[in-house]
């Protein structure tokens, strides 16, 4: 692995870029890293951090001016969405810069996601399951995935952490705007009464999946995201996550089975102050089918998800696994799984009525390349699964040929409407097998 000059940009709230960081320097490489807010500063302990403390608007000749005073040749950032990262981005495309963009894992459990030029509807993985079975024909045998742990509390805990230290020290980045709908603040307050209806909320859950198992008539699942997550606001066509259960509910009174049911599940992360029950609720006594839809909380239950007719995604990652399980899926936004063969191709209203299940073979195929070229080993939420992320991450870098170059790709930029070159089929495939190892 020929010495090379890295700059990290904001991570999550994870020591996943620390660690990384001194990894990489322990290894002889440059390794750079420009902070915008204390939450950047806490959780980043190698010297010599570069804060930047402008406007949006200053941010691009600020940037500029640090990647050739480094010589930058590897950006390093989370999430592609983020305002001042769109702008990294654009800038080191420019300059033939590599951009590693970290988001949470597309395979879960056990993996993260580290892919080059961008990720969901960015990606630059091509939306053909043609090119998918010829790519992983090419892989070597798949190998065992370490099972890792990924805390909720320790998740939490670096997230007030980073939070605590973004308002103590926000006297030194007077302009830094959150790149989140709302403040964190409200999040917390929406996760406390979480915590509080807990009992409450276990309680439904068991009545509610009773009452579905007693009825025995077939169902379909809608598991629904997080209404500040970036696949919702820059990957979908909806403006919030309501005007999505409406949109599904209608759809689903109009054309599903008149004998079916429909189960709306809540993120297990979601911390809004929104009462997601009584939203459905409304919705579905408005189009006269509120005896047939029912709201559960916590998540998707995966012995529900088994036997299901149908999920309706926006482009949750638990569209995957319910490919994996060969139930039939349709997305109503981008996700990388989308594509014929996998996913149902036609309108909502003939989804009820035509779905069918994923080709087996090729969604092997799918998830062998995903896990080769954008998948990594480990978790941000624990010391364990950092440790083995870092790990994973470095072994796949050390490979001479980048394990994204071996095959060609499909560059995606849907927001600037621009298509870079793929590379020419076969390229660099002699040297591949090494490289693509998960």
């Amino acid at each position: 692995m020929r010495s090379r000059r890295y700059l990290f940009l904001q991570g999550n709230a994870s020591r996943f870029f620390d660690r990384l960081g001194h990894a990489l320097h322990a290894r002889g490489h440059a390794v750079h890293r420009i902070n915008f807010n204390g939450g950047d500063e806490a959780f980043w302990s190698l010297p010599g951090a570069t804060p930047f403390r402008g406007r949006l608007a200053e941010w691009p000749a600020f940037l500029q001016a640090r990647l050739a005073e480094w010589g930058i040749t590897d950006l390093m950032l989370f999430g592609d969405c983020r305002p001042l990262h769109r702008v990294a981005i654009g800038h080191a495309r420019a300059q033939g810069i590599r951009v590693h963009v970290c988001d949470e894992g597309y395979l879960r459990p056990n993996w993260i996601t580290v892919e080059e030029g961008g990720v969901n509807g960015h990606s630059r993985l091509r939306r053909d399951l043609g090119w998918f079975r010829h790519a992983a024909a090419m892989l070597p045998a798949r190998s065992e995935t370490a099972p890792v742990e990924n805390s909720k509390f320790r998740r939490a805990i670096d997230d007030i952490r980073y939070l605590c230290w973004t308002a103590l020290l926000a006297w030194r980045y007077p302009h830094y705007r959150t790149h989140r709908p709302c403040h964190k603040l409200i999040e917390y307050a929406g996760g406390a009464r979480r915590v509080l209806g807990k009992p409450l909320a276990r309680y439904r859950l068991q009545r509610d999946i009773a009452r579905i198992a007693a009825l025995g008539r077939p169902y379909y699942l809608f598991p629904l995201q997080l209404e500040a997550d970036s696949q919702i606001r820059y990957h979908s066509g909806f403006a919030s996550i309501t005007a999505a259960i409406e949109s599904v509910i209608r759809s689903f009174a109009k054309d599903a089975p008149a004998d079916s049911l429909l189960v709306i599940s809540e993120h297990p992360l979601e911390t809004s102050l929104k009462q997601w029950r009584r939203i459905v609720e409304r919705i579905a006594s408005d189009h006269f089918v509120r005896d047939r839809v029912y709201f559960i909380e916590g998540g998707t239950p995966e012995h529900l998800l088994r036997e299901c007719r149908g999920v309706v995604t926006i482009n949750s990652t638990i569209g995957t696994l319910a490919l994996s399980l060969q139930r039939p899926v349709i997305t109503l936004g981008r996700a990388i799984y989308d594509m014929d063969g996998l996913t149902f191709q036609g309108p909502l209203d003939s989804f009820w009525q035509e779905a069918r299940p994923a080709d087996a073979q090729g969604f092997e195929a799918f998830r062998r390349v995903v896990a080769a070229k954008t998948q990594i080993n480990g978790s941000y939420f624990s010391d364990m699964g950092i440790e083995l992320a870092v790990a994973k991450l470095l072994a796949r870098w050390s490979q001479e040929v980048p394990a994204l170059m071996v095959m060609p790709i499909e560059a995606r930029e849907p927001a600037a409407n621009v298509e870079l070159p793929a590379l020419a089929p076969g390229a660099l495939v002699a040297a591949s097998s090494q490289a693509l190892r998960a």
